[in-house]
C-alpha cells in the first residue's frame, strides 16, 4: 500500500532555510553542477541560473567549452573549472542537457567519482542510467519518456501498470533511491517506495523545454542549504517551488489564462516565488 500525501505551500516553506547573521556563502549551501555540452549548453545556465536564484550561497560549475563559457557570460558570480578542486560541495547535478551515447571514458569515470561519493546528486537525463550503481544520496528526475527506459533499466515493465503512483513507488522500491517523476502533476516517491509525495501547483506553460533543467538546479540548492532534510521532501519542495515560480512568470496566480514562458523566465521568477512562500 502507497501512503500518497498532497504537498502544500507550508509544507515546503518548512524546507527553506532562511539565512542568518552567521551564515556565509558555504553555510548557505554549495552547488556543483556538471551539467551541458557542446551541443546543449544551454541546459548548463538554466540549472546555475536556478540554484543561485533559489538561493545557494556558492554555485560551482564543473566544464569547459561552450557550456562553461555560456554559464560565465550569463551568471559571472559562478566558479567555473575544469575540475572540482577543493570546494566543498553541499548537493550536485549532474547529466542535464547530456547523452549518454557520447559519454567520454573520462567522464563516465568522473560521473561514477561523484555518484559514490558522499554528497547528495540530483542526477538527471543523461545521467541517469548510472544511477543504478550509485552509493550517494540521490535523487533521479525523469521525464515520461525516461521514466519508461528507467524502468527498463531495472528490469521492470517500460510501460508500467497505468497508474503512475503505483509505478514511480515501484520504481524508487527497486531503484532503492528517490524518484521525481515529472508532469503536470509532479510525483516523488521516496527511496522505499511507501510513500509518494504528490505537486500539483504548477501552470500548463510549464510544459517549455529546458524546464527541467531549471528544477534540477532548484533541487541541488534545497539539497545543499538543508542538509539534514529528507531527499523526497527537498525534491518536493523544490518542485512546488518550481511550479509556484511558472505561475508568476506566467501571470496564471489570480486563476487567468496566463502567458506564454520560456525556462529563463522560471528561473528569474523563484526568488519571488520564495518572498511569496515565505511571506
Amino acid at each position: 500500500m502507497v501512503d500518497v500525501r498532497e504537498w502544500s505551500s507550508a509544507d515546503a516553506a518548512r524546507l527553506l532555510r532562511i539565512p542568518g547573521q552567521g551564515d556565509d556563502k558555504y553555510s548557505r549551501g554549495v552547488v556543483a553542477l556538471r551539467t551541458g555540452s557542446n551541443a546543449y549548453p544551454g541546459a548548463a545556465v538554466l540549472g546555475v541560473e536556478a540554484a543561485w536564484r533559489a538561493g545557494a550561497g556558492y554555485v560551482r560549475f564543473v566544464g569547459e567549452g561552450r557550456a562553461a563559457d555560456a554559464v560565465i557570460a550569463r551568471r559571472p558570480e559562478t566558479v567555473a573549472a575544469a575540475d572540482i578542486g577543493r570546494t566543498r560541495v553541499g548537493a550536485w547535478v549532474i547529466g542535464s542537457g547530456t547523452d549518454a551515447g557520447d559519454r567520454s571514458p573520462d567522464e563516465e569515470r568522473a560521473l561514477r567519482d561523484i555518484l559514490n561519493g558522499p554528497a547528495p546528486v540530483v542526477v538527471d537525463a543523461g545521467a541517469l542510467d548510472l544511477a543504478l550503481t550509485a552509493s550517494a544520496p540521490l535523487v533521479v528526475t525523469p521525464h515520461a519518456g525516461e521514466f519508461a527506459r528507467l524502468r527498463e533499466l531495472l528490469n521492470l515493465p517500460p510501460d508500467g501498470t497505468g497508474d503512475r503512483v503505483v509505478d514511480v513507488a515501484e520504481t524508487a522500491h527497486v531503484l532503492g533511491r528517490t524518484v521525481l517523476l515529472k508532469g503536470s502533476t509532479t510525483l516523488v516517491a521516496a527511496s522505499d517506495g511507501a510513500r509518494v509525495l504528490s505537486v500539483a501547483c504548477a501552470p500548463a506553460w510549464l510544459a517549455t523545454a529546458g524546464a527541467g533543467d531549471v528544477l534540477a538546479g532548484v533541487i541541488g540548492a534545497l539539497l545543499a542549504a538543508a542538509p539534514d532534510a529528507s531527499v523526497a521532501e527537498a525534491a518536493a519542495a523544490a518542485a512546488w517551488l518550481h511550479g509556484h515560480a511558472a505561475t508568476l512568470a506566467s501571470g496564471s496566480a489570480t486563476g487567468a489564462h496566463g502567458h506564454p514562458i520560456v525556462a529563463l523566465d522560471v528561473a528569474e521568477a523563484l526568488p519571488a516565488a520564495i518572498e511569496d512562500l515565505l511571506s
